[in-house]
């Protein structure tokens, strides 16, 4: 599916709008080296568009529709746009999935796109936190399936697999916290795009299914994430039988972090997102590297990992920020 994907980045601080330059590649790091890094998209034409406001923002002015709250400015899209990526501040930046007609599917483009924009400025110090919602009563139904057909062919379902894969790995080893909104329906791979964040806030009338079993198409690769985020038999039970579980059952079994009424869903999301930006940048992007590695472990391994990763953060410059400003009781002033 050919598409197009804009950027809109807004901030309350000045009124003009200013072009971005090139997307410059990312430097060495967390993306180029390691057996954790994720290697960046071919080379290539951008399907995205980016635009920026100077300054940062005090309010939510100018957010899209999916967040059902006035907008006081016009998302810069138009009717190729799949994929919406813009900052509430220098440090947050949310990511929408804006192809509501088409139920948010990942397509092959949707998802390059995806990556390209949780990819962009990845190793910025002033980018805290990331949040993926969308547009629409469904977050996303998953992979298109009119990509999926024996017309496409097999080398072409294997890029569509391998580049989903290598943007749910790419959530996990991106060095800042990862938010989904949810706001409806997440199926098959929308389902793993919110079994692969961070944390993942949703309203009380999202739902959950894996139901590939049910068009002949077993949900293995969302299996991955979702076997990892809830319970083996109830991960099974999703995979089995496709059947959805509510928002609260979610909750219940760790597919999601809270469930909020709709009316909140923004409000509790911000709260959280704002709360990570308010903390150490070096000490966050240590502690959730540790944190994941540390889970695929056996428990002598993991101690040994991590509290070697405890002498590091002390070895930080904010390490150290923070327990001087502990013992002065003052409020830290973090580097980044």
């Amino acid at each position: 599916m050919a598409a197009a994907a804009g950027l809109r980045a807004l901030g309350a601080k000045g009124s003009g709008w200013l072009r971005r330059g090139p997307w410059a590649p990312l430097t060495t790091g967390f993306c180029s080296g390691g057996p954790a890094g994720i290697g960046r998209p071919e080379p290539g034409p951008r399907p995205t568009i980016a635009r920026q406001r100077d300054g940062i923002r005090d309010n939510m002015a100018g957010r899209p529709s999916c967040c059902n709250s006035s907008a006081h400015s016009t998302p810069f899209s138009d009717s190729r746009n799949i994929l919406l990526a813009y900052t509430v501040s220098l440090q947050e930046r949310n990511i929408v999935l804006s192809d509501p007609k088409r139920r948010n599917a990942l397509s092959l483009a949707m998802l390059k796109s995806l990556q390209s924009d949780i990819l962009h400025e990845a190793e910025s110090q002033d980018l805290k936190v990331i949040i993926i919602s969308a547009e629409g009563p469904v977050f996303s139904s998953g992979h298109d399936l009119k990509e999926l057909t024996d017309e496409q062919g097999p080398d072409y379902h294997a890029e569509v697999f391998q580049t989903c894969s290598e943007v749910m790995m790419l959530i996990q080893n991106h060095p800042v916290p990862i938010i989904a909104m949810v706001n409806g329906l997440a199926t098959a791979a929308g389902c793993q795009l919110v079994a692969s964040c961070d944390i993942a806030v949703a309203s009380d009338k999202s739902s959950f299914a894996t139901p590939g079993v049910n068009i002949g198409v077993f949900c293995s690769t969302p299996a991955v994430a979702l076997g990892r985020a809830v319970p083996r038999k109830v991960a099974l039970e999703m995979l089995f039988t496709g059947e959805p579980i509510s928002a609260q059952e979610a909750l219940l079994h760790g597919l999601l972090s809270r469930v909020v009424p709709e009316e909140r869903l923004e409000e509790e999301t911000m709260r959280i997102a704002r709360k990570v930006a308010s903390l150490s940048r070096s000490v966050l992007s240590l502690g959730k590297a540790a944190f994941y590695r540390q889970l695929a472990q056996d428990l002598r391994t993991a101690y040994h990992l991590t509290s070697q990763t405890m002498v590091d953060n002390l070895g930080l410059p904010d390490g150290q920020e923070g327990v001087k400003a502990f013992l002065q009781k003052r409020k830290p002033v973090w580097s980044h």
